[in-house]
């Protein structure tokens, strides 16, 4: 083996090192040529033998663009794989690496067409582009040493001034290097269902990453000037949120804005960006290249509250190149597309409510389950949606082309021409299966053997009206007051709501409309509602139990509703109730309103939904009280299985057709007829045809659905014949199955109904 050389090895200093790189990317030559040269001054700023460019190319193959010190006739000509050789290896794995023996490494693969077997040394790092390796940049020596931390800094900074070149286009194709960057795999990405439906679109990221043009420093004292003012500027508007916000000290919100607020004043942090400014580059290249290093510290580490505080200062080092390149951090309404998709790594329900439904397109998620708020208001929305794709946000661009699959749960980013033909009719296919759905639109949702099933609209936006003025639909079974106000800075006032509400029934006359009394808090935060911080939100301070607690704001609401159903019928639900006590309670404040209303509603009926299961263990006593009861799956089901509904990794743990499941609402079902109440279903397990099917094989009536559901329920139940299908529920909740999803599929397939 090799005797390793002394570390200290002779490096120019890395600003004057930068400075002729930047001189001579600005020479008018072409892009081979300044490459060429750039390879000459890297290699003689570190009196090294060897400096080679390899760029990555269609097929995750890396080709040998420049090389000083390689054999000239390898250039253009050696091609390595992703994964292969050393090269290959960084590439694969975007981490460094310093050898001071490079053939006694594992992966090393020797190429004679390079002559590099006479070069012990070897230092390589990725080239980076928006965090995706796009080349390598490899210095070698005959002489066996190990390069310094120093040295290794100062090739990583070389490597992303060079990802300015090759970005340019002159090199590779631009179209190409974005190809190359997730390879032909990367190109399909998968995911988990939220919302069904097919789309293609540009994609707009949520928090877009920002595009540095500019990464060597003409000055570097004028860019210290502009990361010390960008810093305090940022610095000045955390605190002052903090002071025009009167949040109380343990406030969530307050207490992440205190957490940038600290970062903003980490040492460590500060003088890696200062060290960074000083080597030669930009302000924003110097954040960003701390950016990097983070990110890929956060990849190796298993603990997940340090990568939250990592993804913290990731987020903060966003904030502050927003404000170095005087960029919103949001996209603002005119630099939308006409069409997008909606690209984030979480999303919560106001974000997507501050888009236009009427160009949002579809939503893809790296986070997020079937059950959140967010996918319920993406249902509502009526566009497609996945969630738990991975690394969606950094595989995915803003202005790529991408076409969502819903129905398969695959992302295409910017398809071939065959893939998008492909895709282009499936999406075709895709419209003339809903035109078929379209001609059911007026006809009844009637078994085969007579029985009648209301289906209903859930709704909260005034999107979703336009789907129930329609003869196949009943109504509203479930209207959602709180989402519109949910991006409001204080409670909306009775005339505001009543407003709101009135304008429902002049859109739907003649169809019932079922209000539900806001249900905010949990993880639909509001700012006039200052809960503190809870370790279990979904089960904490929300819905009903702060209407009790603050019974001014739900007299409001039930007075704006009296009010606008002024000589209409009026049915209120009450969610979220674990005692029947709380029902009365909340139904004396409604019939307090009643008694003082100058106009009262033709009918009135008051229920409640049922998703806590105390309840159900006090059905008899409920449904002496209630006018009607509505099953709501979504709080139900994690409840029931103790299985936090927004947790990824619990998503697919329990099936909504789980015995369990139907056994509760056969019992929920069964005491309602006892007492002659009105029993609905309207969660989101009952948008699925095969789930609906068990729902009213087990005596449900009534559905309220997502809008784009309606179709496909419609069709199930019009093939169905009901009286079977109860004979064959009952067998199945004796089975001590997890889910009998299988059984039913079958009885489905064997018997001609249509899921």
């Amino acid at each position: 083996m090799p005797r390793i050389a002394n570390a200290k090895v002779h490096t120019s200093s890395p600003l004057l090192l930068l400075r002729q790189i930047r001189d001579v990317m600005a020479q008018a030559l072409s892009a081979q040529l300044r490459l060429d040269q750039v390879v000459e001054v890297i290699a003689s700023g570190f009196a090294s033998d060897v400096c080679s460019v390899y760029l990555l190319r269609a097929g995750d193959v890396l080709e040998l663009f420049a090389s000083k010190g390689l054999k000239a006739s390898s250039i253009h000509k050696t091609r390595l794989q992703m994964g292969h050789g050393l090269v290959g290896e960084i590439a694969a794995t975007s981490e460094p690496l310093n050898l001071a023996d490079a053939q006694a490494h594992p992966k090393f693969e020797y190429r004679p067409e390079t002559g590099e077997e006479i070069y012990s040394s070897f230092i390589g790092v990725p080239i980076l582009q928006s965090g995706k390796v796009i080349g390598v940049l490899v210095v070698q020596s005959k002489e066996a040493k190990q390069y310094s931390p120093d040295q290794m800094e100062i090739v990583q900074t070389v490597a992303m001034v060079l990802s300015e070149l090759a970005i340019s286009g002159q090199l590779v194709d631009l179209q190409e290097i974005k190809s190359a960057t997730d390879g032909l795999v990367a190109q399909q990405l998968s995911g988990m269902r939220l919302s069904s439906g097919m789309a293609k679109a540009v994609a707009v990221l949520h928090t877009p990453q920002l595009i540095i043009t500019s990464y060597v420093a003409a000055d570097p004292n004028v860019e210290q000037e502009r990361f010390v003012n960008a810093l305090r500027s940022l610095q000045e508007s955390f605190d002052s949120f903090i002071q025009s916000s009167n949040l109380p000290d343990d406030d969530e919100q307050r207490q992440i804005i205190e957490t940038y607020l600290l970062f903003t004043q980490d040492r460590g942090w500060k003088n890696r960006v200062t060290d960074a400014i000083t080597s030669g580059l930009t302000a924003e290249a110097a954040v960003r290249k701390v950016q990097q290093g983070l990110q890929a510290k956060m990849s190796q580490l298993a603990s997940l509250y340090i990568k939250e505080r990592i993804q913290d200062l990731e987020d903060l080092s966003n904030r502050l190149l927003h404000l170095l390149m005087g960029k919103p951090l949001a996209p603002m309404p005119h630099e939308l597309p006409a069409e997008f998709i909606l690209v984030a790594r979480n999303l919560s329900p106001a974000d997507l409510l501050d888009y236009d439904h009427k160009r949002l397109k579809g939503l893809i998620l790296e986070e997020g389950s079937t059950t959140s708020h967010t996918a319920v208001i993406a249902r509502a929305m009526d566009i497609p949606a996945l969630a738990k794709v991975e690394k969606a946000t950094s595989r995915i661009q803003s202005g790529d082309i991408v076409i969502l699959d819903a129905e398969s749960s695959h992302v295409y980013v910017r398809p071939s021409f065959q893939i998008e033909q492909l895709m282009d009719a499936q999406i075709k296919s895709h419209a003339a299966r809903d035109a078929e759905y379209e001609k059911l639109r007026d006809l009844p949702a009637v078994t085969l053997d007579g029985v009648r099933i209301s289906l209903n609209v859930n709704a909260g936006l005034y999107v979703d009206t336009k789907n129930v003025v329609q003869e196949g639909v009943d109504g509203i079974g479930l209207y959602r007051t709180e989402l519109p106000y949910m991006t409001s800075d204080t409670f909306p006032e009775v005339e505001a709501q009543a407003a709101l509400y009135a304008g429902m029934y002049e859109q739907l006359p003649g169809k019932r409309i079922v209000f539900r009394s806001f249900d905010i808090g949990g993880d639909k935060k509001v700012p006039y509602l200052q809960a503190g911080e809870e370790e279990n939100p979904a089960m904490g301070w929300r819905a009903t139990r702060i209407g009790l607690d603050r019974p001014g704001i739900l007299r409001k609401q039930f007075r704006a509703l009296i009010q606008a159903a002024a000589g209409k019928p009026l049915y209120v639900m009450i969610p979220f109730i674990a005692q029947v006590s709380e029902f009365e309670m909340a139904r004396r404040l409604f019939d307090l309103e009643l008694e003082d209303a100058k106009e009262k509603p033709s009918l009135v009926k008051v229920g409640m939904m049922i998703e806590i299961p105390s309840i159900l263990w006090q059905l008899d006593t409920l449904m002496k009280r209630a006018d009607f009861v509505s099953i709501g799956s979504n709080d139900l089901m994690q409840f029931l299985f103790a299985c936090d509904r927004g947790a990824v990794h619990m998503a697919d743990t329990y099936d909504t057709l789980s015995p369990v499941m139907l056994r509760v609402v056969h019992e929920v079902v069964d005491k309602a007829k006892e007492h002659h109440v009105e029993v609905s279903f309207c969660g989101e397990m009952a948008r699925n045809p095969i789930d609906s099917l068990a729902l009213i094989g087990l005596g449900v009536r009534s559905l309220s659905v997502s809008a784009s559901s309606i179709g496909p329920l419609k069709a199930m139940i019009r093939s169905v014949t009901l009286s079977d299908l109860s004979v064959y529920l009952t067998y199945l909740l004796s089975l001590p199955e997890s889910s009998v999803r299988q059984w039913l599929a079958s009885y489905a397939r064997d018997h001609g109904i249509i899921v």
